[in-house]
């Protein structure tokens, strides 16, 4: 399979590297070769229509900061460039999400789709602003669009809804779609303050470049937007949800659900409505979950109230979801 890497950040290295590791025994079970025929990064690019070397552009990346120098010739192409002029069979878009016009992870999406490459997104931003368009454009070109990175990371929380479910009606959700809130009111239940448990969770690496993404809780209102969309069939956009961040969550909210027996965290919920908000949780909910990890809980008209947990993030956790999602675009084709 030939594949366009848009993005060659801590994602796109983690599964480059897993490629790798895991060639022989990716052919032998699924008889998949992954081929990658053109990457970038913030600088540059590097292009093989024959594919590229992933160990030499693994440790070009390493020495030099960017896979512009693997080599001296197609080293400037754009996303939108390697779409028009590659042959591929897959786009995978691991670029920085953005809320306000999901660019340019929407303009690699929509184009990819338009040559009739299947894509397989971990950016959030366009799902977020527009999903409901994009299951359509996916459809009238006759291609597969999958995401299942883009909630839970590794966690095979949209597989899980999706397909053990199967036959089941799910009325509502609620979770801890974010590890970075969930580890900064974990660290304040444990004593700190909003600021000493904010400065924690950057020193770790835990808090995206641009903090409200996590703190104002738009990253969970983006992830409860896939969902809603992805397993309640419901037409909504990021304008849909209501949003209430962590900023104001104090020691003496954090006191208080002590003493009732619970602690605030910040949940996703669709039930009548859509919202994110900081919420008291008890401590024997399954759901209360602590540290970096995510959960969330499922509620369906037979089978009760199941809870999925893991680890939310990370860069090996995360492509393990996309090498999924690709085997899943190969068995498909494969039947086809």
């Amino acid at each position: 399979m030939r594949i366009i890497l848009c993005g060659f950040g801590v994602v796109g290295q983690s599964l480059v590297k897993l490629f790798v590791s895991r060639s022989e025994d990716l052919y032998a079970k699924y008889g998949l070769k992954p081929r990658v025929v053109g990457v970038f990064d913030s600088k540059g690019s590097a292009v093989d229509q024959s594919g590229l070397d992933l160990e030499k552009l693994i440790s070009v990346k390493k020495d030099t900061g960017t896979v512009k120098n693997y080599a001296k010739t197609k080293n400037n192409w754009s996303g939108i460039d390697m779409i028009k002029n590659l042959e591929a069979d897959v786009l995978i878009e691991t670029t920085a999400s953005n809320y306000k016009d999901a660019e340019p992870g929407m303009t690699h999406i929509t184009n990819a789709m338009k040559h009739r490459m299947h894509v397989i997104s971990v950016n959030k931003g366009p799902l977020a602003l527009a999903f409901p368009s994009l299951m359509e454009l996916a459809t009238y070109n006759q291609v597969m669009f999958k995401f299942s990175g883009t909630v839970g990371g590794g966690t095979p929380i949209l597989n899980y809804a999706k397909n053990s479910l199967k036959g089941e009606r799910i009325t509502s959700f609620a979770g801890i779609l974010n590890g970075t809130t969930n580890y900064i009111l974990t660290n304040m239940a444990n004593g700190l303050s909003f600021e000493e448990a904010l400065k924690d969770a950057k020193n770790k690496g835990y808090v995206e470049a641009d903090e409200s993404l996590d703190l104002d809780g738009l990253d969970a209102a983006a992830k409860l937007v896939i969902l809603a969309n992805w397993v309640m069939d419901l037409k909504v956009t990021m304008p849909d949800i209501k949003c209430t961040g962590i900023r104001k969550v104090t020691t003496e909210d954090i006191e208080k659900a002590t003493k009732n027996k619970c602690a605030v965290k910040l949940i996703a919920s669709c039930n009548k409505e859509l919202e994110v908000a900081p919420i008291e949780v008890s401590v024997d909910d399954p759901l209360c979950v602590n540290g970096t990890l995510n959960a969330i809980a499922f509620t369906s008209e037979h089978s009760g109230t199941q809870t999925i947990i893991g680890r939310g993030a990370g860069g090996i956790e995360t492509a393990s979801s996309i090498l999924r999602d690709l085997l899943d675009i190969r068995q498909e084709i494969a039947r086809s």
